[in-house]
């Protein structure tokens, strides 16, 4: 992967920020956040995460060590300098030994400490970038690490690849428990310049900004190049092709209006290339389209399975499988809300995403722009099953840790608020 910083590009920006230390960190930061944006193979939608610490006069007059980190409904690859909110870093600090706390409590505590009370909501991960000392801490859902991170051996894979460099974190639910775990982790690997979350993506962190960044694509291309050489590479994103079964577009639009006449409207958006053709055309879709997501955030825009059809499939089989596909995700639903620890409010069990054996992949929502983020996210999941089934098999979370993201506190209240 293509180291993207140039010194001509920064400088200028550095300049403009003026002589206050703290000013230029954060034009460093969103510099170099940006640069992850633009390649959809670190962060795609909204995915990773980036922050800066940086000591700022705050309003009251007093000099506080401060937290810059990205804030909610901001993309990486547009951020600009509000999209990074000042969070006063020792309240954060010292949540580490707090005993604990929920979900919807780490957000009002980092509300609380905001140095700008309009700002949007702090990642959900600020209290992991928190507890990495470095001051610039990048997190990314790297499609290649994301090949070894979803292994089944995916521990030494990590050691193999990264030796001790890259310290190794096994699957934790995003949120305050994986900031601790990260953070116990780090401290017994002081050495180490990122971590390699299972199934998740990756850390890397520094006290310059240009080599932070540098090691995310440093690690990258080492896990592209460990994927060629055992014969997985990962194919080259694709542009999609211009070949949508209009007909068949048709038919699914009136089997949605029948299987689910509760929805006012659904955008379909369709994708087409050789690796969705790999994957649409494997002999074993019908099982690995089940297993998972190639990254736990990933659930909540395409749910933990697609729905699969055929090309001449006529209206009324694509509204039996619709009802069918409504049957097993409410199914799913059932297995594992009891289990949970508040009750939770079942989302629409039509499919999100649809693929069409031997062609394509749709993406399905309310509107064209959501569709088109399933598509994209799907579209890539293909390119990683494959790699990872060509590497040894893919195996991401489990079905009840994809119910637990899918059905977050955090994104329940969400949806409740919608």
């Amino acid at each position: 992967m293509e180291n993207l910083w140039r010194d001509d590009e920064i400088d200028p920006l550095r300049n403009k920020a003026g002589g206050e230390a703290a000013d230029v960190a954060l034009a460093e930061r969103v510099y170099s956040s940006r640069l992850l944006g633009r390649e959809p193979d670190l962060v795609l939608h909204g995915g990773g995460n980036t922050s800066v610490k940086v000591d700022r006069t705050w309003p009251d007059g007093s000099k506080r060590r401060t937290l810059h980190v990205k804030g909610s409904g901001w993309d990486l690859a547009t951020i600009e300098a509000p999209g990074l909110p000042a969070v006063d870093l020792e309240p954060l600090l010292a949540a580490r030994t707090s005993g604990g706390m929920s979900d919807p409590e780490m957000v009002a505590l980092l509300r609380a400490n905001l140095m700008d009370r309009d700002a949007p909501n702090p990642s959900v991960e600020t209290l992991l970038h928190a507890f990495i000392p470095h001051a610039f801490v990048d997190h990314t859902h790297s499609l290649p690490i994301l090949v070894l991170a979803n292994q089944p051996d995916a521990e030494q894979l990590c050691a193999e690849v990264f030796g001790d460099e890259v310290a190794f974190v096994p699957y934790v639910m995003p949120g305050f428990d994986l900031s601790i775990a990260c953070g116990d982790i780090y401290d017994r690997n002081p050495g180490c310049k990122g971590l390699f979350l299972q199934n998740h993506g990756l850390f890397t962190f520094s006290d310059d900004a240009r080599e932070s960044y540098s090691l995310t694509i440093e690690y990258t291309s080492e896990a592209e190049d460990y994927l060629a050489g055992k014969g997985a590479a990962l194919a080259a994103d694709l542009a999609n092709e211009a070949n949508e079964p209009e007909a068949l577009t048709a038919r699914l639009g009136e089997a949605f209006a029948a299987a689910f006449p509760e929805m006012a409207s659904v955008a379909f958006d369709y994708r087409e290339d050789a690796n969705v053709r790999s994957y649409t055309g494997h002999d074993r879709l019908d099982e690995i389209s089940r297993r998972g997501t190639v990254t736990p955030d990933h659930v909540i825009r395409i749910k933990p399975f697609a729905m699969i059809c055929s090309e001449d499939d006529p209206i009324d089989a694509l509204a039996a499988k619709m009802r069918v596909f409504a049957a097993e995700y409410t199914a799913y639903f059932d297995r594992h809300a009891p289990n949970a620890a508040e009750p939770k409010t079942m989302l629409g069990p039509q499919p999100k995403a649809i693929v069409v054996r031997g062609r394509g992949i749709y993406g399905v929502d309310s509107s064209e722009k959501g569709a088109g983020i399933v598509a994209d996210l799907m579209v890539q999941t293909t390119r990683a099953v494959i790699a990872s089934e060509a590497l040894g098999s893919f195996r991401p979370i489990s079905e009840p840790d994809l119910f637990e993201m899918e059905y977050w506190t955090l994104e329940q209240a969400k949806s409740q608020r919608k």
